[in-house]
């Protein structure tokens, strides 16, 4: 749920003006809240995902957009969905997109991937502004999708600025073929940013855009900042990414300073997916650049990083868990209990720690909160007219599909 603190005279710090200097540790309580905020609109897009491979709409939103929200307990958040964004990936990469076994499918080649939402009128008198939000998600099995990563520079925009070629690929993929994705996911997005910007500027009304996502999401949400910066030069726009891997190399990083993003990158110590791809290499040899030159083909992190420790909570279990551990309501509890690196994580926080084992095992036994307990009703089965069990069917004139 937002918080309904009032902002309105210190938006620009909290969205970063300043690089979030002297707000990480201490994390300053507003900021806390403002990166939960966030992370609760990524994690929508993974508990509206249908990822049941037995569904004919495996990949798709489970809820049509003006409900999304209310279904998922977002319905005070102040934002309103304006937009569903839908991808699919021109390379192999099996892991990264859920796909039906089915014949009969909703689409074979595209996957519900993201939102736009904008701050309704009162939000945006608490928080300073007109606020867009773009929600990118990540994978539902992040112990196999990073073995596919291409580890392939390619090219972006101009200059010497390249990114990992399968995000890239997911970004920008589209084909004729398809109901889903005439136009690329990158194309949907920018579509409906500048359609939303024109909008607001003409009613004189200060904008942000603030990006964010979890994990492979948190790579696509710098893809869009980068591209959104070059098309609106003096908007201000943060991403605010959770479990993100490394998306481009040292040039993509400087362009992005360069034009202003301001990207505050929240990481687990444990969690091995920020560590891709290259987990020797990377940034240890960027002190060689006198000798190397620019490192065109070394992949590095951009923005400011805030670093949680999973034994700081005295809910979460010590032993290693790569599932767990990199899942986002592992990260939205850490940051809720978070005070300082100094101090013991906060008695009063906000978050129900249930929460953390929606999808793996990380609580302490003590807690007695069942294992991945986060499910439709009776696993999305209904009865028909004729009294038959049978899988849902969602209406195509009122669905989430387009």
């Amino acid at each position: 749920m937002s918080p309904k603190e009032d902002i309105s005279d210190q938006w620009r710090d909290i969205h970063g003006v300043q690089e979030w200097e002297g707000l990480l540790d201490p994390l300053h309580p507003l900021l806390r809240r403002e990166i939960v905020k966030y992370g609760e609109f990524a994690q929508a897009t993974y508990d509206a995902l249908d990822f049941d491979s037995f569904s004919e709409y495996c990949g798709s939103c489970m809820y049509n957009s003006h409900k999304l929200f209310d279904k998922l307990g977002l319905s005070k958040s102040g934002y309103k969905v304006t937009k569903y964004i839908y991808a699919m990936s021109h390379i192999d990469m099996p892991q990264w997109l859920e796909r039906s076994r089915l014949t009969y499918t909703w689409s074979k080649d595209s996957n519900w991937i993201g939102f736009v939402a904008v701050s309704d009128d009162e939000e945006s008198r608490r928080i300073g502004r007109r606020d867009i939000v773009v929600a990118w998600r990540g994978t539902v099995t992040p112990s196999e999708w990073y073995e596919n990563m291409q580890r392939k520079l390619e090219p972006i925009g101009h200059k010497d600025s390249k990114v990992e070629h399968g995000f890239l690929s997911i970004y920008t993929s589209k084909s004729d073929s398809t109901r889903y994705n005439k136009s690329s996911a990158s194309e949907q997005v920018m579509k409906e940013l500048k359609a939303l910007v024109e909008f607001y500027k003409s009613k004189g009304e200060e904008i942000s855009l603030t990006i964010t996502g979890h994990s492979l999401g948190g790579a696509l949400a710098l893809l869009n900042a980068y591209e959104s910066a070059a098309n609106f030069p003096k908007l201000p726009i943060s991403v605010i990414s959770f479990a993100s891997p490394r998306v481009g190399n040292i040039a993509f990083r400087d362009e992005l300073y360069q034009m202003g993003v301001k990207i505050l990158r929240v990481t687990v110590k444990q969690d091995l997916v920020p560590r891709m791809p290259g987990i020797v290499l990377n940034e240890s040899l960027q002190k060689f650049d006198d000798f190397t030159g620019t490192l065109e083909w070394i992949y590095t992190h951009v923005g400011a990083e805030l670093k949680f420790d999973v034994r700081s909570s005295p809910y979460l279990k010590r032993g290693f868990n790569f599932i767990g551990i990199h899942m986002l309501e592992t990260y939205l509890h850490l940051v809720d209990g978070f005070v300082s690196t100094s101090s013991t994580f906060r008695s009063n926080a906000k978050r129900d720690v249930a929460l953390v084992n929606k999808a793996c095992d990380m609580l302490v036994d003590e807690l007695r909160i069942p294992t991945c307990w986060y499910q439709l009703a009776h696993k999305g089965l209904e009865c028909n007219s004729y009294g038959r069990v049978r899988q849902r069917i969602i209406d195509p004139c009122g669905s989430a599909l387009p």
